[in-house]
């Protein structure tokens, strides 16, 4: 049995720090914990200032101490006044707290924790007060949160990995002030599969309209970032999308999503139709060939529910050139790209981040916020899903050298 550690405090000490203390307010930080913290801060800023002063260059130019002055420190667990100490030539600039600074390190990470899950600024402002009782302003939220925006920068141009086995795209629509309007824009989200089965978050794009150039240039952007091949595409319906993939990655297959598919074959029909509809629909998407799928969807509009509703059989027929792909895999690799279910659940986060938001000023603010839901997400992502273990035997197969299994 596992021996407990020892406390560094003796039971003495304790029994003394406790003595005539309320124990309701011990852990507060008006209590116990907020005094040993500013006596732990201010025993740390006496002991940077000795290490300041004993410096060749401070004993030279005859520097000392010079009383002190008092600073109100926002930490995580509420504001706390501390003493700081001075040196007679000014030049003292504690590591503890920076000149200038009042927030302890950690609280700017509690702010934007906050954030990240889709509270509003005044939302932030109204928990820190009760939680903490600290006054903190909108422009401070907006302050702290704004210094990622240096990350999401790096962020978007780092380095990626030369080869995809599959890369799923999708959109979610957010509302963003432009040129004094309140518009719905469209914001493209990329998740990378790699040879290894691990996915990653490639990029978010925001644009108000979608088209051959806006994914061209996304395209040349991911090769600019060191893809140089992505195998499969999984897309739905995205405009102009397939012609600027193959322009850049000539040799990827454009898929569209069989899910997406079938769901707009179901709107269609109504609530008690759709289960019927669906099992007319299942000979199209679960045959072993292309060839077999168009005899299956060929039967399926001379039947009765394709008679009713014309429109499915239409739409399958639209998509066809991005649906037989589809076909020409064994069963584990269309596991893997049956559906953009992997984006769709990763959009389904992001909305609910900015579910309160109503809408956002600017295309920053939309992408700050979004790209904190994203880091928040992706931190759940440790392992392959349990069908590339099959699949990764049959991708290389299907694409030889260019599946490359050490990644």
């Amino acid at each position: 049995m596992a021996q407990k550690a020892a406390t560094p405090f003796s039971t003495a000490l304790l029994d003394q720090l406790l003595s005539g203390r309320d124990p309701t307010t011990v852990l507060e930080a008006d209590g116990l914990i907020g005094d040993l913290k500013k006596a732990l801060a201010e025993r740390m800023l006496g002991a940077e200032m000795d290490v300041h002063l004993g410096t060749e260059a401070e004993i030279a130019a005859g520097n000392h101490r010079n009383g002190s002055s008092t600073k109100t420190v926002l930490t995580s667990d509420g504001a706390i006044e501390l003493s700081i100490p001075r040196d007679r030539h000014g030049r003292f600039d504690p590591a503890l707290i920076a000149k200038y600074r009042r927030r302890f390190p950690g609280f700017d990470e509690k702010i934007i924790a906050l954030y990240a899950r889709g509270m509003s600024t005044r939302d932030i402002q109204a928990h820190v007060r009760e939680l903490y009782g600290i006054e903190v302003s909108p422009d401070l939220v907006s302050a702290v949160t704004d210094a990622v925006i240096d990350e999401v920068t790096a962020w978007q141009v780092r380095p990626l990995e030369p080869t995809y086995a599959v890369v799923f795209f999708d959109a979610l629509r957010v509302k963003i002030r432009d040129e004094g309007l309140v518009r719905n824009k469209a914001v493209y989200l990329a998740i990378g599969m790699r040879p290894s089965g691990h996915k990653e978050v490639l990029g978010l794009w925001i644009e108000q309209t979608e088209g051959a150039k806006f994914w061209l240039r996304v395209m040349n952007e991911l090769r600019g970032r060191g893809t140089n091949d992505i195998l499969i595409a999984v897309v739905d319906g995205l405009k102009g999308f397939p012609e600027a993939i193959t322009t850049v990655f000539p040799e990827t297959i454009v898929q569209t999503c069989i899910v997406h598919l079938i769901r707009y074959s179901m709107q269609f029909a109504s609530w008690k139709e759709r289960k019927p509809l669906a099992a007319a629909l299942r000979p199209v998407y679960r045959a072993s060939n292309a060839a077999a799928a168009a005899a299956a969807l060929d039967a399926f509009d001379a039947e009765p529910w394709g008679a009713k509703y014309p429109a499915v059989a239409q739409s399958w027929r639209r998509n066809w050139e991005a649906v037989i792909p589809f076909f020409a895999f064994p069963p584990e690799v269309r596991k893997i790209i049956y559906t953009t279910n992997a984006i769709e659940s990763l959009n389904a986060s992001v909305r609910k981040a900015v579910r309160n938001k109503g809408h956002f000023p600017t295309d920053q603010a939309a992408t700050k916020l979004i790209w904190l839901a994203l880091r928040n997400i992706v931190d759940g992502w440790k392992n392959p899903p349990i069908a590339w273990h099959a699949a990764k035997a049959r991708f290389a197969i299907q694409f030889g050298e260019r599946f490359i299994v050490d990644q």
